[in-house]
């Protein structure tokens, strides 16, 4: 169990842009939802949005997951209707311990 589980106070899914053979030489992609995890949505500081947007970078919500959570960059992780695009994901100093993912919000549409 690790260190911060008790923090993760929100459900969320983890999804992924899959792609597979057509068997006639095309492909079909399509997101494809990876598992269910518990996490906790914050905003980020504004040093580090000065230093995001200094680099070129939207970041306006950091997630935390769990250490075991198979999260990478350019996946989505899923809350309600909200999509959050997955920018980078980070493990702190001690590993083991949770997942850092810098994500930026896209909201649905009407």
């Amino acid at each position: 169990m690790s260190r911060v589980s008790g923090l993760l106070n929100a459900s969320a899914e983890v999804w992924r842009d899959q792609r597979v053979s057509d068997g006639m030489g095309g492909w079909i992609t399509g997101w494809t939802k990876l598992a269910s995890v518990r996490a906790r949505f914050s905003q980020p500081s504004a040093a580090e949005r000065v230093v995001a947007g200094a680099n070129g970078a939207d970041l306006d919500t950091v997630v935390y997951l769990p250490a075991s959570a198979v999260v990478r960059r350019d996946d989505e992780i899923r809350r309600g209707a909200d999509v959050f695009e997955v920018l980078a994901v980070f493990q702190p100093s001690m590993p083991g311990t949770y997942l850092r993912a810098n994500c930026k919000l896209r909201q649905a549409g009407n």
